[in-house]
């Protein structure tokens, strides 16, 4: 088995969490089922290009119970063939989970594979759905998505624009596979940038608070273990807190903060010290990165 980063296992996990439903049509299935069909889970054939492979897997169940399907197919072994004409070919949904450089051969691999029938969906950084279009024959239907890696927990926040061939059902599609593992969202393509910039690469940032929170703890005599478990369980409490009451952030930090008390204290250390700056020149930057990489191509 190859080694993949985080994002490649979190594209893995949306499909397998994805198959999980066993009320979604997934049109990648061989034994004749489409759209407005229920699936035969009898036999499915599930193929993922992570980097120059495929991985197929390919399995036979008795049951149609989607928790034991899920298991079963998450531990199965994995077959890694580089003949991509047969993916490309067999599939109507395909996803591009691949690294930028990666696109340009993957695209040429499959052009003359692709049919009006098939959807393109990438998760490729900075690589614009025109740019797709362009390298796959006349209207090809392309989405491009915006996930991270908290999908590996289905707590992922992911965004997706469709290009000009998309559609309706294209777009549900897209939103069925990724709200399966988290929050999915359509916007702008030109926003997608700066998507990237928020929730792509957000999770770093929060797990260098987590850490510096740890850290903090540990200073003032807290096990490490101990420590990390409450600044997880802190931001993943505050941020509940932010979707559920529905209430801005600042009106949530102020609830916190007692006259003279130790919260207000905290937060002017922070201010001193740049935190909100830090933050926004953060996203800024991952933004400008993810356009210069859109630009390579």
């Amino acid at each position: 088995m190859l080694e993949h980063n985080r994002s490649e296992i979190a594209l893995l996990t949306f499909i397998l969490n994805t198959l999980k439903d066993e009320n979604w049509i997934y049109w990648s299935w061989r034994n004749g089922s489409g759209p407005g069909k229920r699936p035969n889970w009898s036999r499915f054939r599930l193929r993922v290009y992570f980097h120059h492979f495929y991985f197929i897997v390919d399995y036979c169940i008795d049951s149609c119970n989607s928790n034991t399907l899920y298991n079963k197919v998450k531990n199965y072994y994995m077959l890694i063939i580089s003949i991509i004409c047969h993916v490309a070919s067999e599939s109507r949904i395909i996803i591009l989970a691949v690294k930028p450089p990666v696109i340009p051969k993957v695209l040429k691999d499959i052009t003359e594979h692709i049919t009006p029938q098939h959807l393109v969906i990438s998760v490729a950084m900075g690589i614009t759905t025109r740019h797709i279009e362009k390298a796959l024959p006349p209207k090809s239907r392309v989405i491009r998505v915006m996930p991270n890696t908290p999908a590996l927990v289905r707590e992922g926040a992911s965004v997706f624009s469709c290009g000009s061939n998309t559609l309706e059902e294209d777009a549900t599609t897209a939103h069925r596979i990724f709200t399966s593992v988290g929050i999915c969202e359509e916007i702008e393509e030109y926003l997608l940038d700066a998507v990237t910039g928020l929730s792509g690469s957000g999770p770093a940032y929060m797990f260098m608070a987590i850490e510096a929170l740890a850290d903090g703890a540990v200073k003032m005599g807290i096990r490490r273990e101990l420590a990390i478990k409450l600044a997880a369980q802190t931001l993943l409490g505050a941020a509940k807190m932010v979707l559920e009451t529905g209430k801005h952030p600042g009106a949530l930090k102020d609830d916190v903060c007692s006259p003279g008390g130790t919260s207000i204290q905290a937060v002017h250390e922070l201010e001193k010290n740049g935190f909100r700056s830090a933050l926004i020149s953060a996203v800024e930057a991952a933004t400008q990165r993810s356009k210069e990489t859109g630009g390579l191509f």
